[in-house]
């Protein structure tokens, strides 16, 4: 990879790239920013800049032997610690190398958790840090760098690490031996441990412009154009989500059919049968089921956007278009607000282990009252 290879976020990449010519770069250094933004793939391309043996025009040469290593996820002198699921007592991410090798083949630009979570085989698992991987990390670390100057751990989403294991940590993160390097990767950083927090100079990225992620998906997917900025207005800037949506056609009409008939049978006040959808829709399971509530309050969001009749705001599939021509005008401005903070509620409770039948028949029956307003 090359720092070229980075969507957005120029400022970033020329203050690490800065950093590691100038001989700066920090011991601990934590890249964070919201999700879908690509916090991993610049940790890996910083990792692979500092070890090149021969840099050219600010980017890693791609073809000695580090440069070699680090495309194959070889190199001697560069770890891996992520979230991962407890096997048995001795369980750390060595023993998931194979899977995490298929993840960074599979999430060259930008990571997605929710692509992790499905190559551990449990969707609805909750992966964590545990405090055998300290001890592993603590041995690595003490090593000396064997083909180059220094070693990096790259550690992705530290905010997932236990407290034991943390506090295990804080010593080595707090006062490293010369050659080590660590690169924290989070998509949340309020949520990682103040101790270790603290020990971080942080870089934030931000979320990748619009026009970046449609060009992305035209050029690497061959998206025609209308689909590649309806996905990415609908990502909001999360990379991650718009390539999660590209390879789900058949969730999004899923998702549509869904959507149209949660709307037509509030109309009809035909509790019913909605009764039977929330029943339906409960049964895709938890995280399955906020996807499609972030879908149904995005469609909200842009049947509003319609009314406006400015053609250049609105970003949606030619299957959502034919259904808005009549749809769009029942969302205005006296119910817009009250039916996405309907959404978005339903999704938090369900997130929060609710009983998804009755949430969900609750949002449908107030979907029956914003409706007609």
């Amino acid at each position: 990879m090359k720092f070229s290879d980075i969507l957005g976020n120029e400022s970033a990449v020329s203050r690490v790239r800065h950093l590691i010519d100038s001989g700066r770069l920090p011991h601990a250094l934590l890249l964070h920013g919201d999700a879908g933004t690509p916090k991993l793939a610049l940790a890996r391309v910083m990792a692979q800049y500092l070890h090149c043996t021969n840099r050219s025009g600010g980017e890693p040469c791609g073809v000695c032997p580090s440069c070699r290593q680090h495309q194959s996820f070889n190199h001697t002198d560069t770890f891996f610690s992520f979230p991962y699921l407890k096997r048995d007592e001795s369980s750390v991410c060595d023993d998931f190398m194979p899977e995490w090798k298929e993840f960074l083949s599979d999430n060259p630009v930008v990571e997605d958790y929710q692509h992790w979570l499905s190559l551990l085989k449990n969707e609805n698992s909750q992966p964590a840090i545990l405090v055998k991987e300290s001890d592993s990390i603590m041995r690595k670390m003490s090593m000396s760098a064997f083909t180059s100057q220094y070693k990096v751990l790259i550690m992705w989403l530290p905010e997932k690490m236990r407290e034991d294991c943390a506090n295990k940590l804080l010593k080595l993160i707090e006062e490293p031996y010369d050659d080590c390097k660590f690169i924290l990767v989070s998509d949340n950083a309020k949520a990682i441990l103040p101790t270790i927090l603290s020990r971080t100079q942080r870089i934030e990225l931000m979320r990748v412009p619009m026009l970046e992620i449609a060009g992305h998906l035209m050029t690497t997917y061959g998206v025609d154009q209308q689909q590649a900025m309806a996905m990415a207005a609908s990502a909001d800037g999360n990379v991650s989500q718009a390539v999660r949506m590209l390879h789900a056609d058949n969730e999004n009409h899923e998702f549509h059919q869904r959507f149209v008939e949660l709307m037509r049978l509030a109309y009809m006040r035909d509790l019913a049968k909605l009764k039977l959808w929330s029943e339906t829709v409960a049964e895709m399971k938890r995280e399955k089921s906020r996807r499609f509530l972030d879908y149904a309050a995005r469609q909200v969001r842009e049947n509003f956007v319609r009314n406006l009749a400015t053609p250049g705001l609105n970003y949606m599939t030619r299957e959502e278009e034919q259904f808005s021509v009549k749809f769009s005008p029942f969302i205005n401005e006296q119910n817009v607000e009250r039916m996405l903070g309907a959404f978005d509620r339903a999704s938090a409770e369900i997130q929060g282990n609710g009983n998804a039948k009755i949430i969900l028949f609750d949002m449908a029956v107030l979907t029956t009252i914003l409706i007609k307003y």
